[in-house]
């Protein structure tokens, strides 16, 4: 069938966004004419094919499916509605706040900041309640945020209020400046007092959910240890 060239991206009656292709596409991939059309991410059109939710001219295609020129596509795809974040009344331990930053001890169970799946109760929710305003550099999701933690890890956060202090905290942890520590229960027999271990951290290979210890292409982790007491 053929297109009109000047035809744009619609959507249809099913929900789902039609991208037509013409003869200048002829042998193009799918996945990278699919992502250049619709703006999105070539794994996150891969990932669409994958899952079935792509079809050319009423056919579900296969991740390797290159294009003859003239079909039109159909994708399931709708772009992620925007979260509005309400501030929640959440009790918080706050260890230090000024008019710049705030310190708090983050409850191991928290959500930093909203995500799918966690559009309340997380950290910015409380901190929104508790101070009001927070910088505004990294947008309305993860207002004031400079660092995060994991939901099911406790720990000590550090959170800009305005944007001079977010670009100052940012720097510090930039250039190591700043420096974490933490008390750590550990099982096993520590062989040596001290010691420093060097590592890269990245996305866990197996889980993409977790960071782990990588050979390469992660960010660069210097921790210094010294043992307080061993336990029998």
């Amino acid at each position: 069938m053929e297109h009109d060239e000047k035809q744009r991206i619609t959507a249809d009656d099913g929900g789902a966004l039609t991208v037509p292709a013409s003869a200048d596409d002829r042998d193009a991939r799918a996945d990278i004419f699919l992502a250049k059309s619709l703006a999105l991410s070539r794994s996150n059109v891969q990932k669409l094919i994958k899952s079935g939710l792509v079809q050319a001219d009423g056919k579900v295609i296969r991740q390797n499916y290159r294009l003859r020129g003239d079909e039109l596509f159909a994708v399931a795809y709708r772009p992620p509605q925007p979260i509005k974040v309400e501030p929640e009344n959440i009790p918080l331990n706050i260890l230090y706040q000024n008019d710049d930053f705030i310190v708090v001890d983050k409850a191991r169970g928290m959500v930093v900041h909203p995500a799918a799946g966690n559009h309340v109760g997380t950290l910015v929710n409380a901190l929104l309640y508790h101070c009001g305003g927070l910088s505004g550099i990294n947008g309305c999701i993860r207002p004031g945020i400079v660092h995060r933690l994991d939901k099911d890890t406790s720990g000590v956060m550090v959170v800009a209020k305005n944007d001079d202090a977010h670009v100052d905290l940012s720097a510090q942890i930039h250039d190591k400046t700043a420096v974490r520590e933490y008390l750590a229960l550990v099982h096993g027999a520590v062989k040596a007092a001290a010691g420093t271990v060097r590592t890269l951290l990245g996305r866990d290979p197996q889980d993409r959910q977790k960071m782990a210890a990588v050979a390469k292409g992660g960010r660069e982790a210097v921790t210094h240890y010294w043992v307080l007491e061993c336990f029998p």
